[in-house]
C-alpha cells in the first residue's frame, strides 16, 4: 500500500523512513495563515490543538482535491506541528531575529509540542474514510544557555523553518534537558498516534513497510 505524504518536511520524511515506510511526496501548497483566518472567522479563536488539527486536515484534503487526486491509490497523510510556550502558539520563526528572541524566551522553560495528522483512506482512487489525531509532548530547555550558544545555533539556519525554532534530533538536541512524550511527536509526527489511526481504518502497520532493505 502506498502512503502519499502531503508535506515537504524533511523531519516527517525521515520519521516515516525510519519506521519502514517510503512515502510518495506530494506538496499540498496550503496557505496556512489564510486557512486559520477563515476558520477563526467562522468558529472564533482556535487553540493550538484545534489549529494544528485544522491545518493537517487541510493539507491532506488539498492533495485529495488536486488534479492528481483521482489517480492516487493508497493513503493520504497531512501533518502539522506547533509549539506552545506560556500560552502562545509558535510556528516557524522564518527569520534569525525571531528565532533568537524565541530562544531567549524559552531557555529554562517547559512548553508543549502539538503534532497533528489527518489520514485519508484513498484506496481505489477515491476517499473512503478519514481519521485524525493530535498528540502532545512537553519539552524542557536547558537553563544555562548563553548568548554565544544561541547565536551559533541561530546562525546555523536550522531553527528558522521548524516549529518552535528547535529540533530534538539534530543541532538543538544538547540544549533540551528533557521531554515527556514520544520523541517522534517532538520531531514532527507522532508515530504511535499515526499507527492508531491506521488501526482505526483496519490497517496493520507492518503491511505499510516498503522501505528499501526491509
Amino acid at each position: 500500500m502506498t502512503l502519499y505524504l502531503a508535506s515537504t518536511s524533511p523531519a516527517r520524511l525521515m520519521l516515516l523512513r525510519s519506521a519502514g515506510i517510503e512515502p510518495v511526496i506530494i506538496p499540498s501548497h496550503v496557505d496556512e495563515p489564510a486557512a486559520v483566518r477563515a476558520a477563526e472567522a467562522l468558529r472564533g479563536h482556535l487553540d493550538t490543538a484545534d489549529m494544528v488539527a485544522l491545518l493537517a486536515r487541510a493539507k491532506a484534503e488539498a492533495v485529495d482535491r488536486d488534479e492528481h487526486g483521482g489517480a492516487l491509490d493508497g493513503f493520504i497523510l497531512g501533518g502539522d506541528s506547533s509549539f506552545e510556550l506560556d500560552g502562545i502558539a509558535h510556528g516557524k520563526p522564518h527569520t534569525a531575529e525571531a528565532a533568537t528572541e524565541r530562544w531567549r524566551a524559552q531557555a529554562g522553560k517547559t512548553g508543549t509540542l502539538y503534532s497533528a495528522h489527518w489520514l485519508i483512506d484513498h484506496r481505489g482512487g477515491s476517499p473512503r474514510a478519514a481519521v485524525g489525531a493530535v498528540a502532545t509532548a512537553t519539552v524542557t530547555f536547558a537553563d544555562d544557555l548563553g548568548a554565544e550558544e544561541i547565536h551559533a545555533y541561530v546562525a546555523s539556519g536550522e531553527p528558522l523553518e521548524v516549529a518552535g525554532a528547535f529540533t530534538l534530533d539534530s543541532l538543538a538536541g544538547p540544549f533540551i534537558r528533557e521531554i515527556s512524550g514520544h520523541p517522534s511527536t517532538v520531531i514532527g509526527l507522532s508515530l504511535p498516534a499515526l499507527r492508531g489511526s491506521f488501526l482505526e481504518l483496519g490497517v496493520s502497520w507492518p503491511t505499510l513497510w516498503n522501505h528499501a532493505g526491509l
